[in-house]
């Protein structure tokens, strides 16, 4: 049995699952309405307490619409956050902090880096297991967009073809990325810094776009990628290449002239070579590391606040559950009078147990549905607001999980509905009558 259930895909396992969850309702409901027909009385009993109708439901809908969008909020995030990690595949940097280092490199934060020296570039460079080799030197930006010095084989890595224009070359020449609130020949002046300290030192060299990435989901959307020479040069530094340099940007650069980078973005020419290389270049002066490897323990972090969330949405569904039975026992005090009018004209007491029933599962079903409804939507604007705090396309979705979880709150509740709708038959009629 157990080998058939993995045999099947992913997708009928999940629908499988789900209805599973919804069976037993599906059953009891099945059992407890066959012979009769209610609809006319349920309508009538929704339209005269309406307001008690969707005021329960609308209680419902809040706890599973909340429970919903802090788990896909949670899961949008991660698959965001590796998704913009994915073409990082080694980063070479100065012994330290691989986090500070992969947020600065990958998710472009702000962060004074240590610089590695010309040599330690040309020995990365060189090497024959190495495809590419970019240097990535931050510290510059303009109106919040971060100016980051790289190469051309970079950029054409990272966007894996521009959008529009074409590649920078000169050092007077930058390309943008998608969502940089400028166009193809704007010329712009960098300052140094993110301007977040509200003092801007202007460099005074004047660039011109000539291109565009296509989007990529990532802080790299943001940012604008200029040669590496540049960034050296507005600083009065050595431009990476000898005397006798006729223009051409890019590698190779003169070790003797290479002023130094924070970080070096390193591909390997198989995946298996990656591993060597760590460990070549894990050395008393530089430290290498996979950012997807970084991410992973963070994510796992995330992983324990994911299973928190589960257990907070889990134990809100119990709360609310023993609320829906509560409120229940209110609602058939509130229709005593009603159900012992039938209960006198001769109604039997599995119709009356039947009604009260279908009535509350009807609540709770359509609080669910809703709730779902209700968790599309604020997932929707939560991801919005997310990824423009963060720079991070967030595109989180209601999935299995989500509607596993209601499935199985609906069908609980829709049980527990059972006990209220039983003491239903059994007040006395005489008094509820007299009431």
């Amino acid at each position: 049995m157990t080998e058939l259930w993995f045999a099947l895909s992913a997708w009928l396992q999940d629908l499988l699952l789900l209805a599973g969850l919804l069976l037993p309702l599906l059953l009891v409901g099945w059992l407890c309405l066959r012979g009769y027909r209610l609809w006319p009385l349920l309508g009538g009993l929704l339209r005269r307490h309406a307001v008690l109708s969707l005021t329960f439901t609308l209680l419902i809908a809040i706890s599973v619409g909340n429970g919903d969008v802090f788990i896909a909020q949670e899961r949008g995030l991660r698959e965001g956050s590796a998704r913009s990690a994915e073409k990082f595949d080694m980063i070479v940097a100065a012994p330290g902090s691989e986090m500070t280092v992969m947020l600065a490199s990958v998710y472009l934060e702000p962060t004074a880096l240590p610089l590695l020296d010309g040599e330690i570039y040309d020995l990365v460079d060189s090497h024959e297991q190495v495809a590419l080799a970019a240097p990535l030197a931050f510290g510059d930006s303009y109106e919040g967009a971060p100016v980051v010095g790289t190469t051309a084989d970079f950029v054409e890595y990272l966007s894996d073809g521009l959008a529009s224009g074409r590649m920078f070359e000169t050092i007077e020449e930058a390309i943008i990325g998608a969502r940089v609130a400028l166009d193809i020949g704007d010329r712009f002046e960098p300052v140094h810094g993110d301007g977040s300290q509200g003092v801007l030192d202007e460099h005074g060299a004047v660039l011109e776009v000539v291109g565009t990435m296509p989007m990529t989901g990532s802080p790299w959307d943001q940012a604008i990628l200029v040669p590496v020479e540049q960034v050296w040069d507005v600083h009065a530094l050595p431009i990476g290449h000898g005397p006798d340099w006729d223009g051409t940007l890019g590698p190779p650069f003169d070790p003797a002239n290479f002023p130094g980078t924070p970080a070096i973005l390193v591909r390997a020419d198989t995946l298996w070579a990656n591993y060597s290389l760590r460990s070549e270049f894990t050395t008393d002066r530089t430290m290498a590391f996979f950012p997807g490897t970084v991410l992973a323990g963070l994510h796992a972090l995330m992983g324990d606040v994911r299973q928190v969330m589960s257990v907070l949405a889990v134990t809100s569904q119990v709360l609310v559950a023993v609320g829906v039975l509560a409120g229940l026992s209110m609602l058939t005090r509130l229709l005593a009078r009603r159900l012992a009018l039938l209960r006198a004209l001769g109604a039997p007491s599995r119709f009356i147990f039947a009604l009260t029933w279908s009535f509350a599962t009807l609540l709770i079903a359509g609080g669910a549905v809703l709730g779902l409804l209700l968790g599309i939507v604020t997932t929707v604007v939560i991801s919005n607001i997310v990824s423009e705090q963060t720079d991070i396309l967030v595109t989180a979705r209601l999935g299995w999980r989500e509607l596993h979880l209601v499935a199985g709150f609906v069908s609980l509740t829709g049980l527990l509905s059972l006990l209220p709708a039983a003491l239903a038959t059994r007040r006395p009629v005489e008094a509820d009558l007299r009431a």
